[in-house]
């Protein structure tokens, strides 16, 4: 049986972790790496977070605003409105989840580091995943 959700395999240098190097990945074949399923969702969802609308050439709305905060001071206006922007997003361009939460608040160590915590479900196959995305308003490089 073929999977239902297939996507080149992509590491992302600010939230995968694991040794390996960002960007497309390689099979042992030489093809580029896939993943399927769930991974290719959890994949889809990173992306959009961390893409800002601009970026992508053919779909300049694509992505989540979450750039726009950069230099925000890090209290409950700033983490609302990131909660805002992270719904708005997968709303608009991840169908195939169900947001359960979306909750943001100030990084205990890094006062400039806003952590955003999604819980979602994939509606297909009902695999839940909680995903934090670290997001820097001071600018300072990961």
């Amino acid at each position: 049986m073929r999977p239902r959700y297939v996507a080149w395999r992509f590491i992302h240098p600010d939230l995968d972790v694991g040794g390996r190097a960002p960007g497309l990945q390689a099979a042992p074949t030489g093809h580029l790496a896939t993943v399927a399923e769930d991974a290719s969702v959890r994949q889809a969802v990173l992306l959009l977070l961390t893409t800002s609308p601009g970026e992508r050439v053919m779909r300049p709305d694509y992505g989540c605003n979450l750039r726009s905060l950069l230099f925000s001071p890090n209290d409950d206006t700033t983490a609302g409105l990131a909660m805002h922007y992270v719904r708005q997003a997968l709303q608009r361009w991840e169908p195939r989840i169900d947001v359960i939460a979306v909750d943001a608040s100030a990084d205990r160590n890094d006062p400039s580091r806003l952590d955003i915590l999604l819980d979602y479900r994939v509606r297909a196959t009902g695999w839940t995943e909680r995903v934090t995305i670290p997001v820097d308003l001071a600018g300072n490089a990961p």
